[in-house]
């Protein structure tokens, strides 16, 4: 084997030194799914199809042949059977046994990564069992949730109008916004202040408290100021944490009371 040979050699045994050997998918991007769809698997002089060696400083000509051991032109001896390469529906899987067709695709093709992508299907199997699961989580605390705390978390999607809904309508809602979100749905759930929030919208709404115009100041029903707004801070947020406050721990008991 010559220098230049042992070169070559160790240019493609380095970038393939984590090659895993299983089957593989690969799908066209931006979910483009013609009936078939060919890729370009043969160096020419009119249509090149080449990989920059960074070892060797030089540009390799690539054909795949099945029944060569190499992709590269300059290591290919004898006889060589073009292979062809085709995607069906915008789909192509290739066995753990057709390892240069793979390496091509993965590694090689100047256009890999431009016009498809490898699918991970176990890492993909994985992510659509941690959804599902979340999903389950999410349900299942719709169920359990009091409809105060489900109220509480759907004020922040349909804002007010949570007001409007009957139980049955709210439970619905949420488990929508649990099937659709339910990662989201779940923070929701362990947020401590969102409740606080839901109680100081609906002492406003039954008119137990009032917000001023410019949302600055909160007063009780008969005009006496309760608590004026920091200036970076939203009005409900404020008052959710004034309900945390020695003074106002007895305010937030009174009003969960009211609108029991």
């Amino acid at each position: 084997m010559t220098t230049q040979t042992k070169e070559r050699k160790s240019s493609t045994i380095a970038i393939e030194k984590d090659w895993v050997y299983k089957d593989r998918t690969y799908v066209l991007k931006n979910n483009y799914a013609p009936v078939s769809y060919s890729i370009q698997t043969k160096h020419t002089d009119r249509k090149p199809l080449l990989w920059f060696d960074e070892n060797l400083k030089l540009n390799r000509e690539i054909r795949l042949s099945i029944n060569q051991k190499s992709l590269f032109v300059d290591e290919q001896k004898g006889y060589t059977s073009l292979t062809h390469v085709m995607f069906q529906d915008g789909i192509l899987n290739v066995p753990r046994t057709n390892v240069l067709t793979q390496k091509l695709l993965s590694i090689y093709h100047p256009m890999k990564d431009n016009l498809w992508e490898e699918i991970d299907m176990e890492k993909r199997a994985e992510d659509e069992v941690d959804k599902l699961e979340f999903e389950l989580d999410a349900l299942v605390l719709v169920q359990e949730l009091e409809i105060e705390h489900l109220e509480a978390i759907m004020r922040t999607e349909l804002g007010s109008s949570v007001s409007t809904l009957s139980s049955k309508e709210l439970k619905r809602d949420a488990y929508r916004f649990a099937k659709k979100d339910p990662r989201l749905f779940i923070e929701l759930t362990k947020d401590e202040d969102i409740r606080l929030r839901n109680l100081a919208n609906r002492a406003v709404e039954q008119g137990i408290l009032m917000l001023t115009d410019d949302n600055t100041v909160f007063k009780f029903a008969n005009g006496k100021k309760l608590l004026t707004v920091p200036f970076d801070q939203h009005p409900y947020g404020a008052l959710a944490q004034y309900f945390k406050t020695d003074d106002g721990v007895d305010l937030m008991k009174s009003l969960s009371k009211k609108l029991a």
